[in-house]
Protein backbone atom coordinates (compact mmCIF):
# COMPACT_ATOMS: atom_id res chain seq x y z
CA UNK A 1 0.00 0.00 0.00
CA UNK A 2 2.90 1.89 1.11
CA UNK A 3 4.35 1.49 -2.30
CA UNK A 4 1.40 2.48 -4.30
CA UNK A 5 0.92 5.73 -2.47
CA UNK A 6 4.47 6.84 -3.49
CA UNK A 7 4.03 5.63 -7.23
CA UNK A 8 0.90 8.16 -7.20
CA UNK A 9 2.27 10.97 -4.82
CA UNK A 10 5.51 11.37 -7.44
CA UNK A 11 3.12 10.97 -10.41
CA UNK A 12 1.24 13.58 -9.09
CA UNK A 13 3.94 15.73 -8.66
CA UNK A 14 4.86 14.62 -11.88
CA UNK A 15 1.30 15.68 -13.73
CA UNK A 16 1.65 18.87 -11.23
CA UNK A 17 4.88 20.21 -12.59
CA UNK A 18 3.58 19.78 -16.35
CA UNK A 19 0.75 21.77 -15.47
CA UNK A 20 2.82 24.43 -14.41
CA UNK A 21 5.28 24.35 -16.58
CA UNK A 22 2.28 24.66 -19.16
CA UNK A 23 1.03 28.36 -17.57
CA UNK A 24 2.35 31.88 -17.77
CA UNK A 25 4.39 31.78 -14.51
CA UNK A 26 3.32 34.37 -12.58
CA UNK A 27 6.04 33.66 -10.00
CA UNK A 28 9.84 32.67 -10.96
CA UNK A 29 12.04 32.05 -8.49
CA UNK A 30 15.69 33.33 -9.35
CA UNK A 31 18.99 31.33 -8.64
CA UNK A 32 19.93 31.07 -4.74
CA UNK A 33 22.85 33.03 -4.05
CA UNK A 34 24.96 30.97 -1.42
CA UNK A 35 28.14 32.77 -1.18
CA UNK A 36 30.32 31.10 1.32
CA UNK A 37 32.07 34.10 2.50
CA UNK A 38 35.30 33.66 4.32
CA UNK A 39 36.56 37.11 5.75
CA UNK A 40 36.46 40.55 5.61
CA UNK A 41 36.34 42.75 2.00
CA UNK A 42 35.87 39.29 0.05
CA UNK A 43 33.63 40.59 -2.82
CA UNK A 44 32.07 38.25 -5.43
CA UNK A 45 30.58 38.65 -9.07
CA UNK A 46 28.31 36.40 -11.07
CA UNK A 47 26.41 35.94 -13.95
CA UNK A 48 23.83 32.96 -14.36
CA UNK A 49 21.16 31.76 -16.94
CA UNK A 50 18.41 29.28 -16.50
CA UNK A 51 15.08 28.71 -16.06
CA UNK A 52 14.72 31.89 -14.58
CA UNK A 53 16.49 34.11 -17.24
CA UNK A 54 19.51 36.58 -16.42
CA UNK A 55 20.44 36.06 -12.68
CA UNK A 56 23.52 38.81 -11.86
CA UNK A 57 24.13 38.19 -8.07
CA UNK A 58 26.57 39.96 -6.14
CA UNK A 59 28.06 39.67 -2.30
CA UNK A 60 30.65 41.54 -0.26
CA UNK A 61 32.11 40.32 3.35
CA UNK A 62 31.52 44.02 5.23
CA UNK A 63 33.18 42.52 8.51
CA UNK A 64 34.24 38.73 9.29
CA UNK A 65 30.83 37.65 9.96
CA UNK A 66 28.58 39.80 8.14
CA UNK A 67 27.64 39.76 4.83
CA UNK A 68 25.28 41.58 2.35
CA UNK A 69 24.19 40.45 -1.33
CA UNK A 70 22.44 41.61 -3.91
CA UNK A 71 20.60 39.41 -6.18
CA UNK A 72 18.40 40.30 -9.78
CA UNK A 73 16.79 38.10 -11.92
CA UNK A 74 15.57 39.31 -15.88
CA UNK A 75 13.90 37.70 -18.48
CA UNK A 76 12.54 38.39 -22.26
CA UNK A 77 11.43 35.71 -24.33
CA UNK A 78 8.83 35.84 -27.01
CA UNK A 79 7.94 33.67 -29.82
CA UNK A 80 8.49 33.96 -33.65
CA UNK A 81 5.63 32.01 -34.46
CA UNK A 82 3.13 32.40 -31.29
CA UNK A 83 2.09 34.91 -29.47
CA UNK A 84 3.34 33.40 -26.49
CA UNK A 85 5.13 35.77 -24.43
CA UNK A 86 7.31 36.12 -20.92
CA UNK A 87 8.92 39.51 -19.26
CA UNK A 88 9.77 39.66 -15.84
CA UNK A 89 12.35 41.86 -13.94
CA UNK A 90 13.36 41.27 -9.98
CA UNK A 91 15.75 43.08 -7.50
CA UNK A 92 16.50 42.04 -3.76
CA UNK A 93 18.89 42.82 -1.21
CA UNK A 94 19.93 41.23 1.86
CA UNK A 95 21.96 41.06 4.79
CA UNK A 96 23.34 38.23 6.62
CA UNK A 97 25.74 36.90 8.79
CA UNK A 98 28.26 33.94 8.12
CA UNK A 99 31.14 31.74 9.99
CA UNK A 100 33.67 28.93 9.33
CA UNK A 101 34.46 25.98 11.31
CA UNK A 102 36.97 22.97 10.78
CA UNK A 103 38.57 25.22 8.56
CA UNK A 104 36.76 24.89 5.16
CA UNK A 105 33.43 24.21 6.11
CA UNK A 106 31.06 27.66 6.08
CA UNK A 107 27.63 28.31 7.61
CA UNK A 108 25.66 31.22 6.95
CA UNK A 109 21.98 32.59 6.93
CA UNK A 110 20.81 35.88 5.21
CA UNK A 111 17.41 37.75 5.21
CA UNK A 112 16.24 40.04 2.64
CA UNK A 113 13.47 41.51 0.58
CA UNK A 114 13.19 41.82 -2.84
CA UNK A 115 10.65 43.21 -5.41
CA UNK A 116 9.74 42.63 -9.13
CA UNK A 117 6.83 42.31 -12.22
CA UNK A 118 5.83 39.74 -14.58
CA UNK A 119 3.71 39.52 -17.61
CA UNK A 120 3.39 36.54 -19.97
CA UNK A 121 0.67 34.56 -22.10
CA UNK A 122 0.86 30.93 -22.78
CA UNK A 123 -1.24 29.11 -25.19
CA UNK A 124 -1.22 25.59 -25.96
CA UNK A 125 -4.40 25.40 -28.55
CA UNK A 126 -5.93 23.77 -25.34
CA UNK A 127 -5.83 26.65 -22.85
CA UNK A 128 -4.55 29.82 -22.54
CA UNK A 129 -3.16 31.21 -19.60
CA UNK A 130 -2.18 34.58 -18.87
CA UNK A 131 0.27 36.69 -16.46
CA UNK A 132 0.17 39.96 -15.16
CA UNK A 133 2.05 40.77 -11.91
CA UNK A 134 3.67 42.89 -9.47
CA UNK A 135 5.60 40.82 -5.96
CA UNK A 136 6.76 41.23 -3.21
CA UNK A 137 9.17 38.70 -1.87
CA UNK A 138 10.23 38.21 1.94
CA UNK A 139 12.67 35.45 2.58
CA UNK A 140 15.00 34.10 5.11
CA UNK A 141 18.14 31.19 3.57
CA UNK A 142 20.26 29.03 6.12
CA UNK A 143 23.09 27.35 4.57
CA UNK A 144 26.01 24.69 5.30
CA UNK A 145 29.14 24.05 2.77
CA UNK A 146 32.27 23.75 2.21
CA UNK A 147 34.68 25.85 0.09
CA UNK A 148 38.30 25.00 -0.95
CA UNK A 149 40.37 26.66 -3.76
CA UNK A 150 39.29 24.46 -6.46
CA UNK A 151 35.53 23.42 -5.20
CA UNK A 152 32.74 24.99 -3.10
CA UNK A 153 29.71 23.04 -2.59
CA UNK A 154 26.52 24.12 -0.25
CA UNK A 155 23.27 23.10 0.57
CA UNK A 156 20.74 26.13 1.09
CA UNK A 157 17.13 26.27 1.92
CA UNK A 158 15.15 29.77 1.18
CA UNK A 159 11.90 29.86 2.81
CA UNK A 160 9.94 32.87 0.74
CA UNK A 161 6.65 34.53 1.23
CA UNK A 162 5.57 35.77 -1.80
CA UNK A 163 3.30 38.66 -1.75
CA UNK A 164 1.47 38.85 -5.56
CA UNK A 165 -0.87 41.06 -7.48
CA UNK A 166 -2.81 39.93 -10.43
CA UNK A 167 -5.96 40.83 -11.93
CA UNK A 168 -7.06 43.46 -8.90
CA UNK A 169 -6.56 40.37 -6.66
CA UNK A 170 -4.00 39.92 -3.69
CA UNK A 171 -2.88 36.75 -2.91
CA UNK A 172 0.18 35.19 -1.19
CA UNK A 173 1.67 31.80 -0.08
CA UNK A 174 4.54 30.09 1.50
CA UNK A 175 7.57 28.26 -0.55
CA UNK A 176 10.17 25.84 1.03
CA UNK A 177 13.23 26.47 -1.87
CA UNK A 178 16.03 23.65 -1.37
CA UNK A 179 18.85 23.79 -3.75
CA UNK A 180 22.50 22.35 -4.28
CA UNK A 181 25.08 24.55 -5.40
CA UNK A 182 28.57 23.62 -6.84
CA UNK A 183 31.37 25.76 -7.94
CA UNK A 184 34.43 24.59 -9.54
CA UNK A 185 37.47 26.00 -10.94
CA UNK A 186 40.67 27.44 -8.94
CA UNK A 187 40.31 29.98 -6.37
CA UNK A 188 39.57 33.41 -8.34
CA UNK A 189 37.53 31.95 -11.20
CA UNK A 190 34.59 29.20 -10.92
CA UNK A 191 31.78 27.73 -12.59
CA UNK A 192 28.38 27.54 -11.14
CA UNK A 193 25.84 24.72 -11.12
CA UNK A 194 22.56 25.02 -9.21
CA UNK A 195 19.50 22.63 -8.92
CA UNK A 196 16.46 22.71 -6.73
CA UNK A 197 12.63 23.02 -6.52
CA UNK A 198 10.25 25.84 -5.48
CA UNK A 199 7.53 23.97 -3.12
CA UNK A 200 4.36 25.49 -1.62
CA UNK A 201 4.23 25.16 2.16
CA UNK A 202 1.11 24.58 3.90
CA UNK A 203 -2.60 23.06 2.95
CA UNK A 204 -3.43 25.95 1.50
CA UNK A 205 -3.78 26.50 -2.51
CA UNK A 206 -1.53 29.05 -4.50
CA UNK A 207 -3.82 31.03 -6.26
CA UNK A 208 -1.12 31.55 -9.33
CA UNK A 209 1.50 29.80 -11.72
CA UNK A 210 4.65 29.48 -10.76
CA UNK A 211 8.25 27.82 -11.83
CA UNK A 212 8.73 25.10 -9.52
CA UNK A 213 12.22 24.32 -10.60
CA UNK A 214 15.32 26.29 -10.03
CA UNK A 215 17.98 25.32 -12.43
CA UNK A 216 20.79 27.58 -13.63
CA UNK A 217 24.70 27.81 -14.76
CA UNK A 218 26.82 30.27 -14.70
CA UNK A 219 30.32 31.80 -13.96
CA UNK A 220 31.91 33.74 -10.67
CA UNK A 221 34.63 35.96 -9.64
CA UNK A 222 35.90 36.15 -6.19
CA UNK A 223 38.29 38.92 -5.47
CA UNK A 224 40.07 39.54 -1.64
CA UNK A 225 39.33 36.09 -0.41
CA UNK A 226 41.92 34.81 1.89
Amino acid sequence: MKSIQSVLTISGLFVLVLILNSCASAYVPNKVNSPLLSNKGELQLSVNAGVSGFDPQFAYAITDHLGVMANGSFDYRVSDSTENFHVHQFLEVAPGYYTSFARIMRFEVYGGFGMGSTQGQYDNQLWISNADARLVRAFVQPGIGLTTNFADLSLVTRFSYVALSQDDQFSGSLFLEPVLDLKLGYKYVKLISQVGFSLPLGDESVDFAWQPIIFSVGLQVDLFKN
